[in-house]
């Protein structure tokens, strides 16, 4: 039997990934001793371009950002916060140097499982499958909207269907230079588009 300590210190992690597809008990057994926890201070880098992200974490509390560096200019790609799940897509599917940067926004606290134990899981236990298959359908609907927004035109437009379709709850906690950024919107016209909205 497992202590208790472990069985408690993975409970979000199996909650959350229950929700989405009821777990079996060995797997259930296998993630209570295979994830792991850790934290990050506010603006600390978790992962840069070119090194290898092995790790696929889920948000307990906190906020995380993706960008990548193009002449010297910081481009904010996406936000997670609570009960999301981020990782470099290249650097922990395709176990190659990863394309952006990751960094937390806030103090921040995850759950993660590496690479190896990923893989395991979606080898010996056909829940995990089931789980995998949802999450990459959330990923690629998230991936459209980010896509969608790219390609309108007007600022404030862009603004309104961030509000609609994305993450309206979360508008005041993402600081106004990478929420400018994510809907390449100069800082200055975001304030203004925020007044005029609230």
């Amino acid at each position: 039997m497992l202590p208790k300590k472990n069985i408690e210190k993975n409970l979000f992690i199996i909650l959350y990934l229950n929700s989405i597809y009821p777990l079996g008990p060995s797997l259930k057994n296998y993630l209570v001793q295979h994830i792991k926890s850790c934290s990050f201070e506010r603006n600390q880098i978790i992962s840069r371009a070119g090194e290898t992200c092995n790790r696929l974490y889920l948000i307990k509390k906190g906020m995380v950002r993706g960008y990548f560096v193009s002449d010297g200019i910081e481009l904010t790609t996406w936000v997670d916060t609570e009960n999301e799940v981020f990782t470099s897509i290249t650097g922990f599917f395709r176990n190659e140097p990863c394309q952006e940067y990751m960094q937390s926004l806030e103090e921040t606290h995850c759950d993660y499982m590496e690479y190896e134990d990923y893989k395991y899981c979606l080898n010996n236990f056909p829940e995990m499958r089931h789980i995998n298959r949802i999450l990459l359908e959330e990923y690629y609907i998230l991936a459209e909207h980010r896509v969608y927004l790219a390609r309108i035109p007007n600022a404030q437009k862009r603004l309104a269907y961030y509000m609609e379709k994305m993450k309206p709850q979360i508008v005041e906690r993402i600081p106004r230079k990478h929420l400018a950024s994510y809907l390449s919107i100069r800082p200055e016209t975001l304030s203004r588009l925020l007044k005029e909205v609230n």
